[in-house]
């Protein structure tokens, strides 16, 4: 079986580290796709200085595949489209990583990624849920056909939304095919996140194999740490250089500059100031509010909505399932956030670049 590598700037870029907001749906007030936002959000994650953006994800909701809905097509294009606008020959314009979601079973799966492969999307991140009684070889497997098509991106997502459990010798035999380029690691768990670590490792391909937070509960910490490994009676040290997340939705600017800081920090080794794990603390809290963790997460795609609705780079914060809307109290939780921690918010940068990603 062959397996397509990406080109050496997606792979150099990845493993250097890259702040990555999963790229949420845009709809008009009557609930069809608004493109016209839909761009102006591609624009805003590259004027923040994004490294690249996730489409066809949790944050863009799952339903667009439904067939009633029949966005899945359209969204990734959209995407797609604007990108290139912004990376046109001759143009210093930023060159954005590309992942796409893919989902279902492997014909699915598969199918998916081909649409991907051919609007130049780089690489496939895979999600698992819709495999919930394979063993780990069906799913290596899968993982495989799909990797046939697009280098991999492998998922671990948080059981309490649809995961499940997937221990180091997964990960092992993951970080063994041979266009495996990284792994979101989203199990909200530090038990779970050591599984990923250890199984790259093992593997030999720390390094190469680049990792990710998912952890929208401890993002800054899992940006901090240094993960000290013995393979083979030998030392390794192992970082997770990026975050893939739906957190970095909104309020990018900012988080991209936080994330620039503590990777500057974890390449130096600087001993990590307490005011940098306040931050960390800070970031939890805005996340539990925006996702909330109150509500067992029944509003974090309402919440992201909410965010950019009200900065006005969404003309509706609705959700294609009109029952998916905020939490009680969670409106008044995001509002606490932005009265407390005015760092964390980008308000005034998406004001001054709104006009330009809407036109």
């Amino acid at each position: 079986m062959d397996f397509p590598q990406p080109p050496e700037w997606v792979s150099g870029a990845l493993r250097d580290g890259l702040a990555i907001p999963a790229h949420p749906l845009a709809l008009t007030r009557e609930g069809r796709f608004d493109e016209r936002c839909q761009r102006a959000l591609t624009r805003y994650y590259a004027a923040a200085g994004a490294g690249g953006v996730a489409v066809g994800v949790h944050t863009t909701q799952f339903a667009i595949r439904d067939a009633g809905v029949g966005l899945l097509e359209p969204v990734l294009a959209c995407a797609a489209a604007t990108l290139d606008e912004l990376e046109s020959p001759g143009d210093d314009g930023p060159r954005l990583v590309r992942i796409a979601g893919v989902c279902g079973r492997t014909d699915q799966a598969v199918a998916e990624a081909e649409l991907a492969a051919g609007l130049g999307y780089h690489a496939a991140l895979i999600s698992l849920a819709g495999l919930p009684k394979a063993d780990d070889d069906e799913l290596i497997e899968h993982c495989r056909a799909v990797a046939a098509i697009l280098p991999a991106v492998g998922f671990y997502l948080q059981p309490a939304v649809g995961g499940r459990r997937l221990g180091s010798d997964f990960w092992r035999r993951f970080a063994e095919i041979p266009n495996a380029v990284a792994v979101k690691i989203a199990p909200f768990n530090r038990y779970e996140t050591l599984e990923v670590i250890r199984g790259v490792a093992a593997a030999g391909r720390a390094g190469q194999v680049a990792l990710y937070t998912g952890n929208d509960d401890n993002i800054v910490a899992d940006l901090l740490t240094p993960f000290d490994l013995t393979v083979g009676g030998q030392p390794v040290r192992q970082r997770i250089v990026g975050g893939l997340l739906g957190h970095w939705a909104v309020w990018t600017q900012p988080a991209v500059n936080l994330h620039r800081s503590l990777r500057g920090m974890a390449t130096v080794g600087w001993p990590v100031p307490a005011d940098v794990l306040a931050t960390g603390a800070q970031v939890t809290d805005a996340n539990a509010a925006v996702f909330d963790a109150a509500g067992g997460f029944a509003g974090c795609i309402a919440g992201i909505q909410h965010v950019l609705h009200a900065q006005g780079l969404l003309a509706s914060p609705r959700c294609l399932d009109e029952r998916e809307v905020l939490s009680p109290r969670q409106a008044d939780a995001i509002e606490r956030v932005r009265r407390e921690y005015p760092h964390l918010i980008d308000d005034d940068f998406v004001a001054a670049g709104r006009d330009a990603w809407l036109a």
